[in-house]
């Protein structure tokens, strides 16, 4: 069996990393690696940004592993492929409202803001949502729009609507991924979405490697 891309989940010390790396070898991708290290991320054909928690601690571990250079390098310049899950999305903005205000790649511009929902719809956002695919990418090769995935937060990614492949209905329209060249994110946990999430993973590193 191909054993398929050289996978890198960055680790940064805040993430679902394990959850990831099990999915990624039922699938039965072998070349994975969890890693901070700069000739592991060279090395890797795809990279996999993960994270649950807060977005300043996030800011703050990444600073502490010289990250945002190692990665800007490696995915601006030399344009790896990279795909953002939850936090890991939503590191991909320009700046964070959580708990102050924090800045983030900005490799995709927009803004992290609190959920601000109607009367009768919860904060966090947690169970599963469907979404409303509108941009062709890579990331729904196999699937369509109402397609269920599990979401799991409470701040959510502002940004123009031509980096916004999909979205989910929860009393208003929140983001559910972007795309820009290169970079991609989810903010649903597809490690958790069963058969749809697995089908979202295998779509991405068939089309970007």
């Amino acid at each position: 069996m191909n054993q398929g891309p050289r996978i890198c989940i960055i680790d940064y010390g805040v993430g679902n990393t394990e959850s990831v790396s099990n999915a990624l070898q039922y699938l039965g991708y072998k070349k994975l690696v969890l890693s901070d290290k700069p000739s592991e991320i060279e090395k890797a054909d795809v990279l996999i940004l993960p994270g649950v928690g807060a977005f300043g601690e996030a800011k703050k571990n990444l600073d502490a592993r010289n990250l945002f250079e190692i990665l800007n390098e490696f995915v601006l310049v030399k344009k790896k492929p990279i795909l953002g899950i939850c936090l890991g999305m939503q590191l991909l903005a320009t700046s964070s409202e959580e708990n102050g205000l924090h800045s983030g790649f900005n490799w995709i511009p927009g803004k992290v803001k609190k959920l601000n929902l109607p009367e009768g719809y919860l904060v966090p956002h947690v169970g599963w949502n469907s979404i409303e695919i509108n941009q062709k990418t890579p990331l729904y090769d196999k699937l369509d729009s109402g397609s269920n995935f599990y979401f799991d937060h409470s701040f959510h990614y502002e940004c123009e609507k031509q980096y916004v492949s999909a979205y989910c209905n929860y009393g208003i329209e929140v983001t559910a991924s972007v795309q820009k060249d290169n970079i991609f994110g989810v903010q649903f946990h597809p490690e958790k979405s069963q058969n749809v999430g697995l089908k979202l993973f295998r779509s991405f590193f068939n089309s970007v490697v």
